[in-house]
């Protein structure tokens, strides 16, 4: 008898992780592989959250916490957007989440209905149109670039239509670009306006490089959704573990799907986490070896013809045109990890329509792995 497929799992792979597979073939037959595909940070958590999550394995308090989130957690939360911002967050609205893969399908879940229309940037971190396409959601990709400096801006979203929704991100993934303060305000002010969801994504503050970054939180009448992680400058990636400041409308409907989706979070991972906010210092430190990273690629791939570079103002991404090179950016990219050992990941992850033509070198792991690569794929390009 043959069984019914539904077509919500009918979407696009996540292409980074197939680079990852295919790397992980490589070294399971002995060739070595350096790293630059994969958005995480290198190396462990901070020493006092694995100190903190030993605590709690010996006390094993480990059943479920709230729905929301554990409240020291919550408060804590609340606590670092007014030492970093300025800005006083309810922590009644701050809600912990399954990393933010898990906000994100809160969020939209609670925000949009079926059919209706959210621009994402294009190039974008692809877990948004997949998600929403899973939850028969529109996602309306919008071209940008050097124009707007890789960003979803008011005067952007002009021309688009029609919105329930705008998912910005600051810094971004792929391009490390971000939004000022002024531009974050005019495009919540925008959004307000017109009654159009703004969902923030602010996963890879922290890392940033000339600038602070802006949030969204405390702006916009209240209306926007704010989600960030652990995962990125806090170093908890395996942890799975993010938090959405939610607005005051969206706040119980977010509260019953977390009950029904997910029950709560990871408690091990709750209860270690208000420690990895004293740790700043070591966490800063590692922002410094991004940048120091970044650094060494943005001086050495021009040389080897990667000479059209997004803005990296932070996260630990470069975003390169390589149309110059080629228009396949998949194959190219095969090729570079099977003769070189260098994985990296192709453009139409994050642009399945001009991504053929572009690709992604994440610079989060160690200094002497990225001079590495840049040494081979100059000596790759005969340069």
């Amino acid at each position: 008898m043959a069984f019914k497929v539904a077509g919500r799992g009918a979407i696009s792979p996540f292409i980074v992780m197939d680079v990852m597979r295919d790397a992980a073939a490589r070294q399971a037959q002995g060739g070595d592989v350096i790293h630059l595909e994969v958005g995480q940070p290198s190396g462990p958590a901070p020493a006092a959250v694995i100190a903190a999550a030993a605590k709690a394995l010996a006390a094993d308090d480990l059943g479920y916490t709230l729905a929301l989130g554990h409240e020291p957690l919550r408060r804590r939360i609340a606590r670092h957007y007014r030492d970093t911002y300025g800005v006083a967050v309810d922590a009644e609205r701050v809600v912990i989440t399954t990393g933010s893969s898990g906000a994100f399908l809160l969020a939209f879940l609670a925000a949009f209905a079926p059919g209706d229309r959210v621009a994402v940037a294009a190039p974008g971190y692809p877990a948004y149109r997949n998600i929403l396409k899973a939850l028969d959601i529109e996602s309306v990709p919008v071209p940008v670039g050097p124009a707007s400096r890789w960003q979803l801006t008011a005067a952007v979203l002009e021309g688009v239509g029609k919105l329930d929704g705008a998912i910005v991100a600051s810094p971004s993934n792929p391009t490390g670009s971000m939004l000022n303060a002024a531009e974050m305000a005019d495009l919540a002010e925008w959004c307000e306006n017109r009654g159009v969801r703004l969902v923030s994504d602010e996963i890879y503050h922290g890392i940033t490089y000339e600038t602070p970054a802006a949030t969204a939180a405390g702006i916009a009448g209240g209306h926007a959704v704010v989600v960030n992680s652990f995962s990125k400058y806090f170093a908890m990636t395996g942890w799975r573990l993010g938090w959405m400041v939610a607005p005051p409308d969206l706040l119980r409907a977010v509260e019953c799907l977390q009950q029904n989706l997910f029950i709560a979070p990871p408690t091990l991972a709750q209860l270690a986490a208000p420690a990895v906010f004293d740790c700043t210092d070591e966490l800063d430190a590692r922002v410094r070896r991004y940048r120091a990273n970044r650094d060494v690629l943005l001086e050495e791939l021009p040389k080897a013809g990667f000479d059209r570079l997004a803005a990296a103002d932070g996260a630990f991404y470069l975003y390169a045109d390589i149309g110059a090179i080629t228009n396949d950016s998949p194959e190219f990219c095969r090729r570079m990890l099977a003769e070189i050992g260098v994985a990296a990941t192709p453009g139409i992850d994050f642009d399945p329509a001009q991504g053929h033509r572009t690709m992604r070198f994440c610079f989060a792991g160690s200094t002497a792995d990225v001079v590495e690569a840049a040494r081979r794929i100059k000596a790759w390009r005969g340069v």
